[in-house]
Protein backbone atom coordinates (compact mmCIF):
# COMPACT_ATOMS: atom_id res chain seq x y z
CA UNK A 1 0.00 0.00 0.00
CA UNK A 2 2.74 2.47 1.30
CA UNK A 3 4.66 1.95 -1.94
CA UNK A 4 1.96 1.80 -4.40
CA UNK A 5 1.30 5.59 -2.96
CA UNK A 6 5.31 6.53 -3.29
CA UNK A 7 5.22 4.97 -7.13
CA UNK A 8 2.11 6.89 -7.76
CA UNK A 9 3.36 10.73 -6.73
CA UNK A 10 6.43 9.61 -8.43
CA UNK A 11 4.54 9.13 -11.61
CA UNK A 12 2.48 12.00 -11.71
CA UNK A 13 5.65 13.98 -10.91
CA UNK A 14 6.84 12.94 -13.76
CA UNK A 15 4.02 13.06 -16.02
CA UNK A 16 3.19 16.14 -15.39
CA UNK A 17 5.99 17.17 -16.94
CA UNK A 18 4.89 15.42 -19.69
CA UNK A 19 1.45 17.31 -19.83
CA UNK A 20 0.29 18.29 -23.20
CA UNK A 21 -1.92 20.97 -21.37
CA UNK A 22 1.19 22.29 -20.26
CA UNK A 23 2.49 22.50 -24.12
CA UNK A 24 4.42 25.80 -23.68
CA UNK A 25 5.81 24.70 -20.35
CA UNK A 26 8.92 26.00 -19.00
CA UNK A 27 10.77 23.22 -16.54
CA UNK A 28 13.65 24.79 -14.39
CA UNK A 29 15.55 22.41 -12.87
CA UNK A 30 17.89 24.15 -9.28
CA UNK A 31 19.40 22.91 -6.46
CA UNK A 32 18.58 24.38 -3.09
CA UNK A 33 19.18 23.44 0.77
CA UNK A 34 16.28 23.66 3.74
CA UNK A 35 17.82 24.18 7.20
CA UNK A 36 14.59 23.18 10.03
CA UNK A 37 14.03 23.06 13.25
CA UNK A 38 10.49 21.34 14.79
CA UNK A 39 9.58 21.43 18.08
CA UNK A 40 6.47 19.97 19.77
CA UNK A 41 6.13 21.04 23.78
CA UNK A 42 3.57 19.06 25.66
CA UNK A 43 2.29 21.57 28.24
CA UNK A 44 -0.17 19.25 30.04
CA UNK A 45 -1.33 15.60 28.94
CA UNK A 46 -4.23 16.86 26.60
CA UNK A 47 -2.17 20.16 25.09
CA UNK A 48 1.16 21.70 23.72
CA UNK A 49 2.64 23.89 21.89
CA UNK A 50 4.10 23.41 18.11
CA UNK A 51 7.15 25.76 17.00
CA UNK A 52 8.88 25.70 13.54
CA UNK A 53 11.38 27.45 11.31
CA UNK A 54 12.83 26.72 8.27
CA UNK A 55 15.64 28.84 6.19
CA UNK A 56 15.21 27.86 3.38
CA UNK A 57 18.59 29.28 0.73
CA UNK A 58 19.30 28.72 -2.54
CA UNK A 59 22.11 26.25 -3.61
CA UNK A 60 24.52 25.61 -0.93
CA UNK A 61 22.99 28.25 0.85
CA UNK A 62 24.44 31.64 -1.28
CA UNK A 63 21.01 33.36 -0.92
CA UNK A 64 17.65 33.39 -0.01
CA UNK A 65 14.42 30.95 -1.27
CA UNK A 66 12.52 31.74 1.14
CA UNK A 67 11.54 32.13 5.35
CA UNK A 68 9.13 30.19 7.06
CA UNK A 69 8.18 30.56 10.88
CA UNK A 70 5.40 28.00 11.86
CA UNK A 71 3.62 27.79 15.22
CA UNK A 72 0.35 26.05 16.24
CA UNK A 73 -1.46 24.80 19.70
CA UNK A 74 -1.62 21.03 19.64
CA UNK A 75 -4.41 19.03 21.23
CA UNK A 76 -3.49 14.79 21.84
CA UNK A 77 -6.51 13.34 21.65
CA UNK A 78 -4.80 9.97 22.35
CA UNK A 79 -1.39 8.23 21.67
CA UNK A 80 -1.55 8.61 17.75
CA UNK A 81 -3.92 10.98 17.18
CA UNK A 82 -3.03 15.02 17.17
CA UNK A 83 -5.11 17.79 16.20
CA UNK A 84 -3.01 21.07 15.27
CA UNK A 85 -4.15 24.55 14.85
CA UNK A 86 -1.61 27.37 13.74
CA UNK A 87 0.03 30.14 12.07
CA UNK A 88 2.31 30.79 9.84
CA UNK A 89 4.50 34.21 8.63
CA UNK A 90 6.40 33.18 5.29
CA UNK A 91 8.58 35.40 3.06
CA UNK A 92 9.47 34.38 -0.57
CA UNK A 93 12.56 35.78 -2.31
CA UNK A 94 13.34 36.03 -6.24
CA UNK A 95 14.76 33.50 -6.89
CA UNK A 96 16.33 30.66 -9.48
CA UNK A 97 15.61 30.92 -13.73
CA UNK A 98 11.80 31.89 -12.73
CA UNK A 99 12.23 34.28 -9.98
CA UNK A 100 9.01 36.43 -8.48
CA UNK A 101 8.49 40.26 -9.36
CA UNK A 102 8.87 41.30 -5.61
CA UNK A 103 9.83 39.50 -2.53
CA UNK A 104 6.79 38.84 -0.62
CA UNK A 105 4.99 37.72 2.49
CA UNK A 106 2.30 35.20 3.02
CA UNK A 107 0.17 35.32 6.35
CA UNK A 108 -0.93 31.42 6.80
CA UNK A 109 -3.81 30.02 8.69
CA UNK A 110 -3.46 26.14 9.01
CA UNK A 111 -5.33 23.39 11.21
CA UNK A 112 -4.32 19.34 10.55
CA UNK A 113 -4.48 15.92 11.95
CA UNK A 114 -1.75 13.57 12.58
CA UNK A 115 -2.35 9.66 13.22
CA UNK A 116 -0.36 7.31 13.37
CA UNK A 117 0.50 3.55 13.68
CA UNK A 118 3.15 0.42 13.25
CA UNK A 119 2.84 -1.92 10.55
CA UNK A 120 5.01 -4.47 11.43
CA UNK A 121 8.37 -2.90 11.73
CA UNK A 122 7.83 0.65 10.10
CA UNK A 123 6.51 3.48 12.39
CA UNK A 124 3.54 4.99 9.53
CA UNK A 125 2.55 8.67 10.07
CA UNK A 126 -0.22 9.58 7.74
CA UNK A 127 -0.41 14.21 8.07
CA UNK A 128 -3.66 15.84 6.85
CA UNK A 129 -3.43 19.87 6.44
CA UNK A 130 -5.53 22.50 5.60
CA UNK A 131 -4.16 25.70 4.45
CA UNK A 132 -5.93 29.40 4.20
CA UNK A 133 -3.21 31.36 2.71
CA UNK A 134 -3.16 35.69 2.13
CA UNK A 135 -0.41 36.25 -0.21
CA UNK A 136 0.94 39.50 -0.49
CA UNK A 137 0.51 41.18 -4.45
CA UNK A 138 3.24 43.75 -3.81
CA UNK A 139 2.50 45.73 -7.10
CA UNK A 140 -1.23 46.10 -6.19
CA UNK A 141 -0.53 46.90 -2.10
CA UNK A 142 -3.28 44.34 -1.84
CA UNK A 143 -3.64 40.49 -0.59
CA UNK A 144 -5.48 37.82 -2.43
CA UNK A 145 -6.73 34.34 -0.97
CA UNK A 146 -6.25 30.90 -1.78
CA UNK A 147 -6.97 27.73 -0.09
CA UNK A 148 -5.00 24.36 -0.07
CA UNK A 149 -5.14 20.47 0.98
CA UNK A 150 -1.99 18.74 1.79
CA UNK A 151 -1.63 15.21 2.31
CA UNK A 152 1.44 13.59 3.65
CA UNK A 153 2.35 9.79 4.41
CA UNK A 154 5.78 9.37 6.16
CA UNK A 155 7.59 6.35 6.95
CA UNK A 156 10.29 5.80 9.54
CA UNK A 157 12.61 2.47 9.92
CA UNK A 158 14.30 1.87 12.71
CA UNK A 159 18.12 0.74 11.45
CA UNK A 160 19.75 -2.69 12.93
CA UNK A 161 16.92 -2.61 15.59
CA UNK A 162 13.14 -3.24 16.44
CA UNK A 163 12.19 -0.46 18.06
CA UNK A 164 12.49 3.19 17.57
CA UNK A 165 15.06 3.57 20.74
CA UNK A 166 17.65 5.72 22.00
CA UNK A 167 20.91 6.38 20.16
CA UNK A 168 19.06 4.49 17.16
CA UNK A 169 19.52 5.46 13.40
CA UNK A 170 16.59 5.13 11.29
CA UNK A 171 15.54 5.36 7.72
CA UNK A 172 12.63 7.95 7.07
CA UNK A 173 10.69 8.86 3.25
CA UNK A 174 7.85 10.49 2.94
CA UNK A 175 5.74 11.76 0.02
CA UNK A 176 3.40 14.60 0.04
CA UNK A 177 0.48 16.10 -1.92
CA UNK A 178 -0.04 19.81 -2.71
CA UNK A 179 -4.15 20.34 -4.24
CA UNK A 180 -5.43 24.10 -3.87
CA UNK A 181 -9.39 24.38 -4.15
CA UNK A 182 -11.89 26.79 -3.91
CA UNK A 183 -11.84 30.60 -5.92
CA UNK A 184 -8.86 31.63 -7.37
CA UNK A 185 -7.23 28.82 -8.30
CA UNK A 186 -5.11 28.57 -11.61
CA UNK A 187 -4.25 26.03 -13.91
CA UNK A 188 -2.19 24.14 -11.00
CA UNK A 189 -4.70 22.54 -8.98
CA UNK A 190 -2.02 20.32 -8.39
CA UNK A 191 0.31 22.83 -6.73
CA UNK A 192 2.94 20.58 -5.89
CA UNK A 193 4.14 16.91 -4.70
CA UNK A 194 7.22 15.86 -2.62
CA UNK A 195 9.85 12.77 -2.31
CA UNK A 196 12.09 12.36 0.60
CA UNK A 197 14.94 10.04 1.68
CA UNK A 198 17.07 10.44 4.41
CA UNK A 199 19.12 9.19 6.94
CA UNK A 200 18.19 10.15 10.90
CA UNK A 201 19.65 9.46 14.33
CA UNK A 202 17.41 9.98 17.48
CA UNK A 203 19.36 10.46 20.44
CA UNK A 204 17.26 10.72 23.19
CA UNK A 205 12.96 10.89 23.01
CA UNK A 206 13.30 14.72 23.07
CA UNK A 207 15.82 15.19 20.01
CA UNK A 208 16.49 13.16 17.11
CA UNK A 209 18.63 15.05 13.59
CA UNK A 210 17.62 13.79 9.95
CA UNK A 211 19.85 14.77 6.82
CA UNK A 212 18.17 13.73 3.49
CA UNK A 213 17.16 14.41 -0.21
CA UNK A 214 14.28 16.19 -1.26
CA UNK A 215 12.55 16.02 -4.72
CA UNK A 216 10.23 18.93 -5.24
CA UNK A 217 8.36 19.29 -8.24
CA UNK A 218 6.20 22.78 -8.11
CA UNK A 219 3.21 23.98 -11.08
CA UNK A 220 3.10 28.05 -10.93
CA UNK A 221 -0.41 29.51 -10.81
CA UNK A 222 -0.54 30.20 -14.86
CA UNK A 223 0.24 26.57 -15.15
CA UNK A 224 3.11 27.12 -17.94
CA UNK A 225 5.81 27.51 -15.71
CA UNK A 226 7.27 24.60 -13.79
CA UNK A 227 9.82 23.95 -10.91
CA UNK A 228 11.83 20.60 -10.11
CA UNK A 229 14.13 21.40 -7.19
CA UNK A 230 16.63 19.49 -5.64
CA UNK A 231 16.99 20.01 -2.29
CA UNK A 232 19.30 19.20 0.80
CA UNK A 233 17.48 19.23 3.76
CA UNK A 234 18.73 19.20 7.51
CA UNK A 235 16.67 19.19 10.32
CA UNK A 236 16.77 19.11 14.35
CA UNK A 237 13.61 18.22 16.36
CA UNK A 238 13.74 19.35 19.88
CA UNK A 239 10.73 18.26 22.24
CA UNK A 240 10.61 19.67 25.39
CA UNK A 241 7.63 18.33 27.87
CA UNK A 242 6.73 21.10 30.48
CA UNK A 243 4.24 18.61 32.79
Amino acid sequence: MYIRFFATLAVFSFFSSLNPAFAQKEISSQFHSWYMYFGNHRLSDRWGIHTEYQWRREGAGETWQQSLLRVGADYYADDKNTLTAGYAWVVTYPYGNQPVAATFTEHRIWQQWITQHRSGPLYVNHRYRLEQRFLEQPAESKYVFRQRFRYRLLLTLPIGRSELEDRTFFAAAYAELFVGFGKGIGRNIMDQSRLYAALGYRINPRVNVQVGYLNQYVIKPDGLRHERNHTLQAGLTWNVDFR
